[in-house]
């Protein structure tokens, strides 16, 4: 039955997505803009955020995700990298005019995963669902995000802490998320514009570092790790132009107490977008400072080749002039291929300081239509 469901839920959204990739995978730019926009409310201007109730679900958008990212190391110094996101996609704007129990128009889609540092391994998983049935959805009281047993769990409204529980055949996590500092609105006060035209944007907004304490069951061992994760969350009816391909995605904790989010776009004739590849730099008093390519210099120095022939730069050298910062920020497995129905790159990163050459940080990359 679960497997039926599942197949179901991918079926629906690639039924949303009009086109797909040579691999087989959902192209990008289609799943975040294949579905007409027609009914749909558009990410046009800043908009006041009210927390916590924006941790709830916005189903007046057709997309929309839970994104969560951190580095987590056991007592003796172990080191994992894990993932856990859940995406909501509306097929249409309105509700079917049913009383059936199964009627829904939204699908759900989860992605998780761990980095094994030391064993050099990644392992992911995903899931489907439709939003329908107690099978995956969002509510606010007490707050809960769900995909079957995969969940995060919060206090009423959304307020933290959050408890993260996912658990598959290869291994399972439960963690407690507390932020350690506000939540920073992306782009411009929460508007994050990703091309030229109106509504090719989403509301977006960080919590750049949430102390995270919690298990990892993992080859028949119960590790008690700590760590710092990242959570992103997006809203959105259209978000890519039709001349973008994807994105080289940064966010970055440095040990000095400072965040880095910086994303740089990348056209289908594979050029950076320059006027709308952006970040903001969130200094250890929670300050923060809007960043564009004209601030930061980007530039990859090593590739990883997936079997099916693509390349992925998995490490950079990353300068933010502005503050003296020279950094090379380079993966800790080299495959952390997300193979799902959306292919991407997706992992841990340790950041290097090139002048002193030491570790000054971590983070997570994620690299997009590739």
């Amino acid at each position: 039955m679960v497997a039926r469901l599942l197949l179901l839920g991918l079926l629906l959204l690639l039924s949303a997505c009009e086109k797909q990739s040579d691999s087989g995978s959902i192209n990008l730019n289609a799943a975040l803009g294949g579905i007409p926009a027609d009914g749909f409310a558009r990410a046009v201007e800043p908009r006041p955020f009210t927390f916590p109730q924006e941790h709830a679900a916005h189903p007046e958008f057709r997309n929309e995700w839970w994104y969560i990212t951190g580095n987590l190391q056991t007592e003796r110094g172990r080191q994992f990298g894990y993932q856990v996101t859940f995406f909501r996609i509306a097929l249409s704007p309105n509700s079917p005019q049913t009383v059936s129990n199964w009627a829904t128009n939204q699908v759900w889609m989860a992605h998780i995963a761990l980095t094994d540092v030391e064993g050099q391994k990644h392992l992911h998983d995903q899931r489907f669902a439709r939003g329908a049935a107690g099978l995956a959805g969002q509510k606010i009281q007490p707050f809960k995000v769900w995909l079957e047993d995969w969940q995060i769990l919060g206090q009423a409204n959304g307020d933290f802490p959050w408890t993260v529980q996912v658990a598959n055949t290869d291994f399972s996590l439960k963690l407690t998320l507390q932020p350690e500092k506000p939540a920073v609105l992306q782009g411009k006060q929460g508007l994050s514009q990703k091309s030229s035209e109106a509504g090719n944007a989403s509301y977006y907004y960080s919590f750049t570092r949430l102390a995270s304490t919690g298990s990892i069951h993992y080859q028949n061992q119960d590790f008690q790790v700590t760590g710092s994760s990242w959570l992103d969350r997006e809203w959105s009816t259209s978000a890519l132009g039709k001349d973008q391909a994807g994105w080289d995605w940064f966010s970055l904790q440095f040990k000095a107490g400072q965040e880095l989010m910086f994303y740089q776009l990348h056209k289908t004739s594979g050029e950076a977008d320059q006027a709308y590849s952006q970040g903001k730099w969130i200094a250890a008093d929670a300050s923060t400072r809007n960043l564009s390519l004209k601030d930061v210099e980007l530039q990859p120095l090593q590739y990883w080749q997936a079997t099916n022939g693509t390349q992925y730069p998995i490490v950079w050298e990353l300068n933010y002039p502005a503050i003296k910062g020279r950094w090379r920020v380079e993966a800790v497995v080299d495959d952390q291929l997300m193979e799902t129905s959306v292919l991407y790159w997706e992992g841990a990163v340790r950041v290097l300081d090139l002048e002193k050459n030491q570790v000054v940080g971590q983070g997570y990359l994620e690299l997009s239509g590739y």
